[in-house]
């Protein structure tokens, strides 16, 4: 087994697993990406990395400097490690409705939790940092939705290991929330075969399910359009709150453990199969389920889960 030198260099490289006995047609295999297996927890440490790397190397962040950005968990989390890990003060503007798991990481790491109201999601945290980064100039904001380091971290890493690890890929499917992942592994899948589909996953319109963005609804990220998202995806798809959790539960019987967006991009995942003759799904698992299970999402009444989602941010 190789030594490393550092927790960092841990991240990417994460494995892909067959899940095909959750689709719905035989000849439509579905392979997870189960990025709940990088250090920090999530996809979004390939992001937060990135993101600190470059402006390190562009001179924008160094000894001292306060890293700020706003989040509903992932991206904070990866951030507040890599922050401890360099000696950065790490500041993040979090929404009050968060799963209590996600805080008590933050404060793992050592993160300043700057609250935001919850019935504002993650848009209104999203203004309170970049009000607070006009007020503080002198801090690091690295701005997720429209930092170019986040698509680049997946068109250099997650994609070429996708191409890598399964060059048959005929569809890859990811949720829209700052459009990093979509964007990045997208383009380089494209450039290798035109071919590829590539399906975003929304929430409905005027439903709060954080993480995730509907584009329909006024934001739309900087990333998204700075990568030509209109012309680059082929199929948006909306998920329901529900459905995305009973695919989260449904994702344990192919013993994954994710979060719940995974199950909503999972839900996407099972509907392209059967929409399909033939072809072979990659999809995302963004997260591990360790972060919602105060939620109740895979022990109490679907319809009580689901109810709780309106006040508690799942995603």
């Amino acid at each position: 087994m190789a030594a490393y030198d550092s927790v960092l260099d841990l991240i990417g490289n994460t494995p892909l697993v067959d899940v095909s006995a959750l689709s719905p047609n035989p000849n439509v295999r579905i392979m997870a990406k189960l990025e709940g297996q990088n250090p920090g927890g999530s996809v979004k440490d390939r992001a937060a990395k990135a993101m600190v790397e470059e402006a390190e190397k562009e001179g924008r962040l160094g000894p001292g400097v306060t890293v700020l950005e706003s989040s509903s968990g992932n991206t904070g989390i990866a951030l507040a490690m890599i922050c401890k890990m360099r000696g950065y003060p790490f500041k993040v503007v979090l929404p009050e409705n968060v799963s209590v798991e996600r805080r008590q990481a933050l404060e793992v790491w050592g993160a300043e939790i700057i609250p935001s109201p919850g019935s504002e999601g993650s848009n209104g945290a999203m203004r309170r940092a970049q009000a607070l980064a006009e007020e503080h100039p002198d801090w690091f904001f690295p701005y997720q939705y429209g930092n170019p380091a986040n698509p680049k971290a997946h068109y250099e890493g997650t994609g070429p290991e996708i191409w890598r690890d399964c060059p048959e890929v005929t569809h890859f499917i990811a949720g829209l929330g700052t459009a990093g992942t979509l964007m990045g592994v997208g383009r380089f899948l494209k450039e290798r075969n035109p071919d590829v589909q590539l399906w975003a996953i929304e929430p409905p319109a005027g439903e709060m399910v954080d993480g995730l963005k509907n584009i329909d609804e006024g934001f739309v990220p900087p990333v998204f359009v700075d990568g030509d998202g209109y012309e680059l995806l082929d199929t948006r798809m909306i998920v329901w709150p529900r459905e995305s959790i009973e695919w989260t539960r449904r994702l344990t019987e192919v013993g994954v453990f994710a979060g719940i967006s995974s199950g909503a991009i999972m839900a996407a995942a099972v509907r392209c199969a059967a929409r399909i003759d033939e072809g072979v799904i990659v999809t995302i698992v963004c997260d591990g389920g360790w972060k919602y299970l105060s939620t109740g999402a895979w022990t109490d009444d679907i319809d009580v889960v689901t109810e709780r989602a309106k006040r508690v941010i799942y995603f």
